[in-house]
């Protein structure tokens, strides 16, 4: 393996959905296994976190599409994400002759995240209302030395990441993936060229998000800011290019969002500043 491909890192999202279907995982993973050099894949698991807090007697609440993390949610979080989702992708890859390692934020205190204030919340029909999200974490910081050094070991690491961070003080903490996967990737500037793929069931940023072929094939700040207010944009979606925009600036070298069988970025929508 030459010099220049170890200079690179790509690091990959996958959406719950894609990682709780069999066939789209199987498929996901392969993908993933063949990409040559340093590489992270973060997941989610949020319909698996679901369904187990069901079967616990353990009832959901989201806001605003954000999970509301209390403590017995932070249970089920904890097991499913680091634990069921995590470990599996890390057997699954194994078999594919991936060297990986399965951390969450607090395994050799990888991500630093403070535990969310109460959040006041506009809701869609315009009234407003703080919120207390629990113990759900914003990122305070990721260790990208230590993620770098793991990495370039040999032979070459590839760490898949839950999404659970941990505040110091001996808390987890549930994190937005898209969030740890655009502050993981800024955290490796230093040490390589990074590029960030967001993938997950669609084939890009859709203008109509009832037609597949609709993908927005290039999106700056300036055309998200437009097509936020025109309403074309929304939901799950601001979020995913918020963090995308912040890995832009904070120099990440490519930030695409695609569809999971996309990885070589043949479609898809590439944000740009």
């Amino acid at each position: 393996m030459d010099t220049p491909i170890l200079n690179k890192v790509n690091i990959v999202k996958v959406g719950g959905a894609v990682v709780e279907d069999e066939q789209m995982l199987t498929a996901l993973l392969q993908k993933f296994a063949a990409i040559e050099g340093p590489k992270v894949l973060v997941h989610g698991g949020g319909r698996s976190a679901t369904k187990m807090a069901a079967q616990l007697g353990i009832e959901t609440h989201m806001v605003e599409g954000r999970r509301v993390t209390d403590e017995d949610m932070l249970r089920v979080v904890q097991m499913v994400y680091g634990g069921l989702v995590n470990k599996t992708l890390v057997a699954r890859l194994q078999a594919l002759g991936v060297n990986a390692i399965g951390l969450t934020g607090a395994d050799m205190n990888i991500i630093r995240a403070h535990k969310r204030p109460l959040k006041k919340v506009r809701f869609e029909d315009a009234h407003e209302e703080m919120v207390d999200y629990g113990w759900v974490g914003d990122v305070d910081g990721v260790d990208g030395e230590a993620l770098a050094a793991l990495i370039r070991r040999t032979p070459l690491v590839v760490p898949v990441v839950a999404p659970l961070t941990h505040d110091g003080m001996g808390h987890m903490l549930n994190t937005n993936a898209d969030t740890i996967a655009a502050e993981t990737a800024k955290a490796l500037v230093p040490y390589f060229k990074v590029t960030l793929t967001y993938c997950f069931e669609k084939p890009g940023v859709l203008r109509d998000a009832d037609d597949d072929s609709s993908v927005i094939r290039d999106i700056s700040e300036a055309s998200f800011a437009a097509l936020k207010s025109e309403g074309v944009v929304s939901g799950g979606m601001l979020p995913k290019l918020e963090n995308a925009f912040a890995s832009l600036k904070g120099g990440v070298s490519e930030v695409v969002i695609t569809h999971w069988s996309d990885l070589e970025h043949e479609q898809g929508s590439v944000i740009h500043l």
